[in-house]
C-alpha cells in the first residue's frame, strides 16, 4: 500500500476500484453519453482518450493528470453529480483547473446527499503507481491511500 498527500478540492471520504487515465480527460466527450443519452454507467465517450474510450466512469476513482477541453468542463462535472453518474472521486495528479474545481466545488455545496471527493496536487507518482482496478481510499485531508 503506498499513500500520496493532496489538496482537498471537495470534501469526502470513499473507497473505490481505480480507473487510470495518463492523459488530460475531455469533461464533455467523456460524460456526452450519460448526460445526453441516458448512459446510467457515465460510460466514457471520448475517442482521443484510449486509456478510458468505452470504460464505465460510475462509482470509480478516477485517476488522472488533468481535465482537458472547453469552458463546459465545470458545468458537465456538476451536472453528472446532478444526475447521479459521476466518478467515485476524482484525483489529479496535477493542479485542477479552474473550471474542474468550480464543477465539483458547486456539486458538493449545491447537491444534497451527492458526493464526490476531489483532490488535486498528487504528483507524476502517484499517477505512475495506480493501476486500474486498484483499491483507492480517499480520506479525510486529501490522504489517498493505493493497495
Amino acid at each position: 500500500m503506498r499513500q500520496f498527500q493532496g489538496r482537498v478540492v471537495a470534501p469526502g471520504t470513499v473507497t473505490a476500484p481505480a480507473l487510470v487515465s495518463h492523459g488530460g480527460l475531455n469533461t464533455l466527450a467523456s460524460f456526452q453519453k450519460a448526460l445526453q443519452f441516458g448512459d446510467k454507467k457515465a460510460t466514457c465517450g471520448d475517442q482521443n482518450n484510449p486509456d478510458l474510450y468505452g470504460k464505465e466512469m460510475l462509482g470509480k476513482a478516477l485517476c488522472l493528470p488533468q481535465t482537458i477541453g472547453s469552458t463546459t468542463g465545470g458545468l458537465v462535472l456538476y451536472c453528472a453529480c446532478a444526475m447521479e453518474r459521476q466518478p467515485a472521486c476524482m484525483l489529479f495528479s496535477k493542479p485542477i483547473d479552474s473550471l474542474a474545481a468550480a464543477g465539483s466545488i458547486l456539486a458538493s455545496v449545491w447537491l444534497e446527499g451527492v458526493s464526490m471527493p476531489v483532490v488535486d496536487n498528487l504528483g507524476d507518482e502517484f499517477l505512475e503507481y495506480v493501476k486500474e482496478g486498484m483499491t483507492v481510499t480517499v480520506k479525510d485531508g486529501g490522504l489517498v491511500c493505493v493497495e
